[in-house]
C-alpha cells in the first residue's frame, strides 16, 4: 500500500500495488498446492468417474423421493443436483438436512432472474465432490424423507 512511512509523512504507492495491503496469503497457496498434489495423485479421470457415479446414483435415489422436482435435467452435466420438495420451503429443507449434518445449498445460486421466469423463490442444491459416497447420497434420500413426515407432506 506505501512506499515509505516516516513520522513526517506517508507516500502511498503507485496504481495497482496501493490496494494490495497486507502480506500474500502464502498459507493459501501452500494449501492449493497441495490440494493440486492430491487431485493429481488420485487422477482427474478416476475424480470424474466417482462423481458421475454419484450424479448417477443420486439421481435415481433422488427421483424416489415423493414430491421432489429435479430442476436442471442435462444429459451432459456436473455432480450438482438441484431440486425443490413439494410443499416445502426449499430454505426449510436445508435447515431439516443440516440439523442430520448434511450438507447442501439453498437459495437462487445467482440465478435470481431466471428463478424469477419460472416462479422459483429458490431451490436446494446438493453437490457431490470426490469426497462424497453412496452412503451419503443415501443420508440426503433418508434427510428428505425427514423432511416431508417433519413437515406432513405425503
Amino acid at each position: 500500500m506505501i512506499s515509505s512511512v516516516t513520522f513526517e509523512k506517508t507516500e502511498y504507492n503507485r496504481l495497482p500495488y496501493k490496494f494490495e495491503a497486507g502480506t500474500p496469503n502464502i498459507a493459501g497457496a501452500i494449501g492449493l498446492a497441495a490440494a493440486l498434489d492430491y487431485v493429481g495423485a488420485v487422477g482427474l479421470a478416476r475424480v470424474a468417474t466417482h462423481e458421475a457415479d454419484l450424479l448417477e446414483y443420486g439421481t435415481r435415489a433422488l427421483a424416489e423421493v415423493p414430491g421432489l422436482r429435479p430442476i436442471g435435467t442435462a444429459a451432459s452435466k456436473t455432480a450438482v443436483f438441484s431440486f425443490l420438495l413439494e410443499g416445502i420451503h426449499p430454505h426449510d429443507v436445508g435447515l431439516v438436512l443440516d440439523q442430520q449434518g448434511i450438507a447442501v445449498r439453498t437459495g437462487h445460486h445467482c440465478a435470481q432472474p431466471l428463478m424469477d421466469r419460472f416462479d422459483i423463490p429458490a431451490t436446494v442444491r446438493a453437490s457431490f465432490g470426490m469426497y462424497n459416497t453412496r452412503e451419503e447420497v443415501d443420508a440426503l434420500v433418508a434427510g428428505l424423507q425427514k423432511a416431508l413426515q417433519l413437515f406432513q407432506v405425503t
